[in-house]
């Protein structure tokens, strides 16, 4: 059967990464994810002094992107890639709320997206591949076989990160991160360079009210649709 390339793109924290990871699984397809590559970038600059609350040096994170590395490592333990940054382990690092709050401002550097997306195309060059992010199915493969965008309410989106965002031990509250997720709806959207749009023919899943399962089993069916037409050319 023909591999397809799969893009998923939306807003944060609308479940993309889990189904991306749940339907590349099941395909035994290479999943990559975007924005894990985006917020590897955001910790280096962090870590780096690059960036903070007060300010934020661009000029010196852009003169060193030849710097970083990023990869991602399969864990058998928990059935997924972890990222890397220059060989480290960063999985944990980057989920936190702190690296979510300047994401979305390192994500808006030209030289930051052309970098990544080089990365990210250089990653699904033989098809085989489910990816997610905010400009899969415009930028980085306008010609993916099904695309998908992904879309619930910022209040619902806000819920879902504030309940993992306690479970991992994070010590916030409610309203910071509907802020948060307010925010960055904002600057993805408004950003001049990729901003997050839907494709044209990208297919709409507003999960506000679906389960995890629900999800899945309705993106499958659009899954194993796609592979079907694809076979008959």
């Amino acid at each position: 059967m023909k591999n397809i390339t799969i893009a998923i793109d939306g807003f944060s924290s609308t479940g993309k990464s889990t189904v991306a990871k749940q339907i590349a699984k099941h395909l035994g397809y290479v999943y990559v994810d975007s924005g894990a590559m985006y917020r590897a970038v955001t910790y280096y600059a962090m870590t780096h002094g690059f960036i903070n609350t007060n300010n934020f040096n661009v000029d010196g994170l852009i003169a060193n992107l030849d710097d970083i590395t990023i990869s991602f490592k399969f864990n058998p333990t928990l059935g997924f890639a972890e990222v890397y940054l220059n060989n480290i382990n960063i999985e944990k690092d980057i989920r936190t709320l702190e690296v979510s709050k300047f994401v979305s401002r390192v994500a808006e550097i030209s030289e930051v997206r052309q970098k990544l997306v080089e990365q990210q195309q250089q990653m699904g060059n033989s098809g085989g591949v489910v990816m997610d992010g905010r400009d899969i199915g415009t930028v980085v493969f306008p010609d993916a076989e099904l695309k998908l965008f992904m879309t619930a309410s910022a209040e619902t989106r806000a819920k879902r990160r504030y309940a993992e965002l306690l479970e991992r031990g994070e010590r916030v509250t409610y309203q910071d991160v509907l802020k948060n997720v307010e925010e960055r709806d904002y600057i993805d959207t408004n950003r001049e360079d990729s901003p997050l749009i839907k494709a044209k023919d990208a297919i709409q899943i507003d999960n506000s009210n679906m389960s995890l399962q629900e999800q899945f089993d309705e993106i499958l069916k659009l899954v194993n649709r796609t592979l079907e037409n694809s076979e008959k050319l």
